[in-house]
């Protein structure tokens, strides 16, 4: 048995495909690929049968129809074979000495859940790094819950930066967009063991036309996917409690953060869904009441509990006015140049 069973969906990533698996195969580690082949309409079949054929490592899965990233997920998972599984995106790529560094992580302390840090890698060559234990203050000498360590859930909740016990996992993948919310928080909150890596070891490309630069109502679905976090935690409220008011806020500062986003939310539909975050704080606001961070996050949750619609709109016109006038007078940022993806021989098939 493998340590490690990375699963790779795959739908309409021919371009990035190879050096995604190339950059998992060409590093030394326990590990197995099984790649899910989403019914993609590309090329991609005929790459993943080119490195089935040259290296016993991999195993395709494929589906007879396109069922989406959380289904293709859960088909990974069922396939696999290793004690931990490792979500990889076709199109992303994990940066040299990644797998090294996890496999010895996941030896010393033998966690239910080590997360990972990652980069943001843009078209442009930068890369924002994101450490978990820098982020949220956490330690990573030792194994943490999250009620020891509530500020973990302000590292984004990316089902990729995360290594899962296989037998532990308490939830599947859910239908719809934004599904990493409702399968990683309840991993976290049913964790008795999280490990901290404080080490970039997933690269995560921003690509222009991710599903989150897409304007759908299909953004929606945020809500159904925060909904099952919670009816997780109304399961065992006596255990969920202490990072209930955690959880809270990191909800309303998520489906700002989709409103806040112009091209994902049409303009029309911006009250409607306004008014749906505030139906969300209603619901699941803390029965001892929710703390009110400050700045402007104090702001924003003050007008959601309101139900404020056009002051909220209103004051984020003039912060944007005022941040775009920032932005002219300060100094040009520097950012680390991004690593290459593999270049090792492309298999087509």
């Amino acid at each position: 048995m493998p340590l490690i069973s990375v699963v790779v969906p795959v739908y309409r990533v021919e371009a990035y495909l190879a050096d995604c698996l190339d950059s998992v195969l060409a590093q030394p580690g326990d590990i197995e690929v099984v790649a899910v082949d989403d019914a993609s309409d590309d090329g991609c079949a005929a790459i993943l049968a080119g490195y089935a054929a040259r290296d016993d490592r991999v195993r395709v899965v494929t589906l007879p129809r396109n069922a989406g990233l959380g289904a293709a997920r859960n088909a990974g998972v069922a396939a696999a074979t290793g004690e931990f599984v490792w979500f990889v995106d076709g199109d992303d790529w994990l940066p040299a000495g990644s797998v090294a560094a996890a496999v010895d992580r996941l030896r010393a302390f033998d966690p239910d859940v080590l997360v990972l840090g990652y980069g943001r890698v843009y078209a442009d060559g930068s890369v924002e790094p994101h450490l978990p234990g820098v982020e949220t203050g956490t330690p990573t000498d030792r194994p943490v819950t999250l009620a020891e360590a509530p500020r973990l859930v302000e590292h984004l909740w990316l089902a990729c930066t995360k290594i899962f016990r296989r037998s532990f996992l308490p939830v599947d993948f859910p239908a719809g967009w934004y599904e990493d919310v409702a399968f990683v928080l309840p991993a976290l909150l049913a964790a008795e063991k999280i490990v901290l890596l404080d080490r970039d070891c997933y690269a995560y490309r921003q690509r222009p036309r991710q599903i989150t630069r897409t304007v759908d109502d299909r953004h929606f679905d945020v809500f159904l996917q925060w909904d099952r976090v919670f009816a997780f935690m109304n399961a065992d409220p006596t255990r969920y409690a202490a990072v209930r008011a955690a959880m809270f806020r990191r909800m309303i500062w998520h489906c700002l953060q989709v409103l806040g986003h112009e091209e994902r939310i049409a303009r029309g539909r911006r009250r409607a869904y306004f008014l749906r975050v505030s139906a969300q704080y209603h619901r699941h606001q803390p029965a001892a009441g929710a703390p009110v961070p400050g700045g402007n996050e104090g702001v924003k949750q003050r007008l959601v509990a309101a139900g404020a619609y056009n002051l909220y709109e209103g004051l984020m016109a003039a912060w944007n006015v005022r941040k775009r006038l920032s932005a002219r007078s300060a100094p040009a940022p520097v950012v680390a140049p991004a690593p290459a993806a593999p270049s090792l021989e492309r298999v087509t098939g």
